[in-house]
């Protein structure tokens, strides 16, 4: 098996079709029908379904087609550290959700990038699914990212998480917001206001819905959907309706100037989401591990074994 092996892999999946991936290889169709036979058979089981509609991975071939993608990734990856061997010991790909990157994540990029040995650091900010299908692609080394405790706690599916701090979320308003002066406001109320919520889909969306589900209340339809809780935060300031930050926003003032967002007193208040270390399940990664001993230490949690 060589690497043009693997590429091959990924453009007949990609295409679904063996007269497509010929043209996009740039090689005859009974040339690249007898390679991948002679791939199948380096395997000893059928990587793909013939079909009239084309080719179809089998499950076998799903697994075959995941690990083909993470060594090309690591392929690339090794080349790039090459190219800047001379100045950096390598680079480390982070993802982590925006909030998580803006609150967190400056001394840990500092220290990583000052380190004795000084890595490269690429940092992906997106939504928690789509940085779990990067992690899962090979595309980013580690996540850290808030997930949901049971999941954490289960060690079920293909990554190892390492617990790293809780994080707790306040319920916010425009400053003017008459339930900022109120005592105590339950979810009842709160499903009677307008809200800015992060997009359907995103950890931050689901944790204001389990909110309301578990006040027995269907979530309220945000009047204002942003993917950037930054933005959300703006939003609210200009009273276009509530929403959910983390804590932290709060403490560091991370809102807009003049006090205009304030914080609603709500019972029960929002559940805290743990924000975990994030990486794949068997990967022996020394650029991990430098990660893992700096988060030990920015966070002043106990050595990340």
């Amino acid at each position: 098996m060589r690497f043009r092996h693997l590429r091959m892999l990924q453009v007949v999946q990609a295409t679904g079709s063996l007269r497509a991936a010929s043209q996009a290889l740039n090689l005859t169709q009974p040339a690249l029908s007898k390679a991948l036979t002679e791939i199948e058979s380096a395997f000893g089981f059928v990587l793909f379904l013939r079909t009239a509609r084309g080719l179809t991975p089998t499950a076998q071939g799903e697994a075959v087609l995941r690990g083909a993608t993470l060594l090309l990734e690591e392929l690339g990856h090794l080349r790039a550290d090459a190219l800047t061997a001379n100045r950096f010991a390598a680079k480390i790909r982070i993802g982590a959700p925006p909030f998580v990157a803006q609150m967190y994540l400056g001394g840990v990029v500092k220290k990583l990038v000052n380190h004795a040995t000084p890595m490269r650091v690429q940092l992906m900010e997106e939504r928690v699914p789509a940085l779990i299908r990067a992690l899962q692609q090979g595309e980013i080394d580690a996540l850290i990212s808030t997930f949901p405790l049971q999941r954490l706690e289960s060690g079920a599916g293909a990554f190892q998480y390492i617990k790293l701090f809780e994080t707790q979320f306040a319920v916010i308003a425009c400053a003017k917001h008459p339930l900022v002066r109120a005592r105590h406001v339950d979810w009842a109320r709160l499903a009677r206001e307008r809200w800015v919520m992060p997009a359907e889909g995103s950890m931050g969306r689901k944790l204001i819905e389990d909110c309301f589900t578990h006040a027995g209340l269907p979530a309220p339809l945000p009047v204002v959907e942003s993917t950037s809780p930054t933005t959300s935060v703006q939003f609210v300031a200009a009273d276009l309706g509530i929403g959910i930050v983390p804590d932290i926003a709060l403490i560091r003032r991370s809102v807009p100037p003049g006090d205009s967002v304030k914080q609603i007193r709500v019972q029960p208040e929002p559940p805290s989401s743990v924000v975990a270390l994030i990486f794949r399940e068997g990967a022996s990664n020394p650029r991990v591990a430098q990660l893992r001993d700096v988060l030990a230490e920015v966070f002043r949690v106990a050595p990340l074994n």
